[in-house]
């Protein structure tokens, strides 16, 4: 073990906390935990390493770990998997990093008012693996689903591939217990019981916590809804020679009405070009195939089957062609593949295919919008890749973003590929620029600034008290009354505005 970077009485009274094997200091353990999926400055790693790690494995040790940070004024950021892109899980004040991975038990499967009750560090994937022989699932799923852990869904407020059917992680939480930034517990939704969906009873504290970022306390265990699995699940891919084309039957598909639909997404021609060129996992197409919607349907053998006929006849009346059941059954079930594959992509000026990393740029806009937004934020990459040439434009998708209701507003992505060697601090303030003019196309045209991931890292979050307006003080305000000497995930929402 290295010398603590931290006081020697604060690691003394985290090792009387939690044991020395579970109190980390060296350096791997912090490095390793200063990354997320989302680029950033190799030469700048220094700014974000936390100074100790710490893996509580219950909630009464979370909250003498945060008593404790909170009484020294010691930054505390908890963390998941540390697969979210808004840098939540990221500290920019070093402290104490607070890993739930250890916290993975499941408290409590309830078939009979079908629940499960679990601790953060619980992983989809896992738990669906333990609940199939009860022929129940919980249906969140996003892209990360092999990967991902629930307390990091809390936080991020995730969206899932299925959300159309079934809902997003708001939704599918019913209540959760939290650690406040004092050391406080509180539960929040459920009930006295925690299981009750619906009440009226106050306010609904419960969603103050869903997009929140690690800002206004710690998850420590939550009461999640389940669902039958699925008899049947249906997916048809479908292609089109033009984008108009396929926004039309996007939309025509969306709105069919179809109570088994679970998503729609809507590929452009550049994320079609993308695929074809440089992604591994691309299933071959023919040639004339400039974009695609697929389209995945969930339920009893009863329902899907004349929902599938339907999904077919709107598909073909609309300009698509099925594409054949090994591309729609192939594709939609490696939906979750791309998350871990390593990316590589070219440069414009010379063609040179090179290590690159992923970045997601998302936003939550209405369906009318689609077209005028995809335009900008294709022009907004051009102009970046041409006057920086670390960049590379990978295309867009367009998914259903509303709960149980695939029609409106989507979840719309532009995906760049970022030559990460090359982030040095010119290229880096590019990056964040382009990022805000990002932001703000959406903004202009009646969106949110993000659907899924949050907006707590350089670029975008600048432009979140436009989108609040005077909501954001509000938001100060909470945050300042429950964290009112700012030590849980300080620097994050430019909430340090809340102490000034």
């Amino acid at each position: 073990m290295s010398a603590p970077p931290i006081s020697d009485a604060l690691y003394d009274e985290l090792v009387g906390i939690l044991g020395a094997e579970n109190v980390l200091v060296d350096k791997p353990a912090r490095y390793n935990r200063t990354r997320v999926p989302a680029p950033f400055p190799v030469h700048r790693w220094d700014d974000h390493v936390p100074d100790v790690v710490v893996l509580p494995t219950t909630t009464d040790e979370v909250v003498e770990v945060v008593k404790l940070a909170n009484r020294n004024r010691t930054p505390i950021v908890p963390r998941a998997a540390g697969t979210g892109l808004a840098d939540g899980a990221v500290p920019l004040r070093h402290g104490i990093l607070l890993d739930v991975k250890r916290m993975n038990r499941i408290r409590d499967i309830d078939m009979t008012d079908r629940t499960v009750t679990v601790q953060p560090g619980v992983n989809m994937l896992k738990l669906n693996e333990v609940l199939q022989p009860y022929g129940v699932f919980y249906p969140d799923n996003p892209a990360s689903y092999p990967c991902s852990m629930v307390g990091g869904r809390i936080g991020t407020s995730g969206w899932s591939l299925i959300g159309a059917r079934y809902g997003h992680t708001k939704d599918l939480v019913i209540s959760l217990e939290v650690v406040l930034p004092t050391g406080k517990v509180i539960r929040v939704g459920g009930g006295a019981g925690g299981k009750v969906r619906k009440s009226s009873t106050a306010l609904t504290l419960k969603e103050l916590f869903f997009g929140h970022q690690g800002t206004l306390g710690i998850a420590t265990e939550a009461v999640l809804e389940l669902v039958p699995r699925p008899e049947a699940e249906f997916a048809a891919f479908f292609s089109y020679s033009d984008y108009d084309t396929a926004y039309r039957s996007c939309g025509a598909l969306s709105k069919s009405g179809l109570a088994t639909l679970a998503g729609v997404v809507l590929f452009d021609e550049w994320k079609l070009d993308y695929l074809r060129r440089d992604d591994e996992a691309y299933i071959e197409q023919p040639s004339d195939v400039r974009c695609v919607n697929a389209v995945a349907l969930y339920g009893t053998d009863a329902e899907v089957v004349p929902a599938a006929r339907r999904v077919m006849e709107i598909g073909h009346d609309t300009g698509g062609r099925y594409l054949g059941d090994e591309v729609s059954q192939g594709d939609w079930a490696a939906r979750h593949d791309r998350y871990a594959i390593p990316l590589h992509g070219r440069l414009r000026s010379s063609g040179q295919v090179v290590p690159m990393s992923w970045h997601c740029e998302d936003a939550a806009l209405n369906y009318s919008v689609l077209p005028q937004v995809r335009e900008e934020w294709h022009a907004i990459a051009d102009r970046y890749i041409e006057g920086y040439g670390i960049f590379d434009d990978w295309g867009m998708f367009a998914y259903t973003n509303g709960s149980h209701a695939p029609w409106g507003d989507y979840l719309v992505e532009i995906d760049i590929g970022i030559w990460e060697q090359k982030l040095d601090d010119e290229n880096w303030a590019a990056w964040t620029r382009c990022k805000t003019e990002i932001a703000a196309v959406a903004l202009k045209h009646g969106g949110s600034i993000t659907a899924c991931h949050g907006a707590t890292r350089a670029g975008e979050v600048d432009l979140v008290p436009s989108e609040l307006g005077g909501a954001f003080d509000v938001m100060k305000d909470i945050k300042r009354l429950l964290d009112p000497n700012n030590v849980m995930n300080p620097g994050k929402y430019l909430f340090d505005q809340a102490y000034e």
